[in-house]
């Protein structure tokens, strides 16, 4: 068991890196193989179809999102510096040399079209990400309509530096969640 559970993750993560850099449709599964170094027989007895390679790895990419704000926001003491701890996780994840993007919002634009399942999962990571944000909004007392417009200012960063090949948009992004917090959440939070 933990042999195949090893095995998976090294799917995974050779997935992983090869569909971020150039795109889900455009790797085959013998680039997964050989980046993995695993068998394509073993990699269809640990996934059923390609698609359910991309969903493993976007619950990857999840655990690793996860992971990044809730690290950029362990030394944080409230809600609003949690808030701002999502931009500045942005804006050092935009400075690494290999970024290309949202790889939930590149991975729905390439399938979800045509997988439901990918769509799904891609759903579930945004809603949960949206579900952070409104726990802090609420912890601060904030209008419930500030939650999706700090989520969309994420979305919108991650798009805009991957386009543009700039970090900026997280600190702009930032500024702009500093200014709607000043404007609509009680003072004396």
């Amino acid at each position: 068991m933990a042999d195949e559970e090893a095995a998976r993750e090294q799917v995974v993560r050779a997935a992983d890196e090869l569909f971020y850099t150039k795109g889900v449709q455009a790797v085959g599964m013998d680039a997964v193989r050989t980046a993995a170094g695993v068998s394509l027989k073993r990699i269809y007895s640990l996934f059923s179809s390609k698609d359910e390679l991309v969903v493993a790895v976007l619950r990857h990419r999840t655990a690793v999102w996860d992971d990044g704000i809730a690290s950029a926001s362990e030394r944080a003491t409230t809600a609003r510096a949690r808030l701002l701890a999502i931009f500045d996780f942005l804006d050092g994840w935009f400075r690494e040399p290999d970024f290309r993007g949202c790889a939930f919002i590149n991975t729905h634009g390439e399938l979800s079209a045509t997988s439901q399942a990918v769509a799904d999962a891609v759903r579930e990571q945004k809603r949960t990400f949206q579900e952070y944000v409104a726990r802090l909004v609420a912890e601060l007392d904030g209008p419930p309509e500030l939650a999706p417009q700090i989520a969309i200012l994420a979305e919108g960063a991650q798009t805009t530096a991957a386009i543009a090949g700039t970090p900026d948009a997280a600190r702009y992004a930032r500024d702009a969640v500093e200014t709607l917090l000043d404007a609509k959440v009680p003072a004396s939070v």
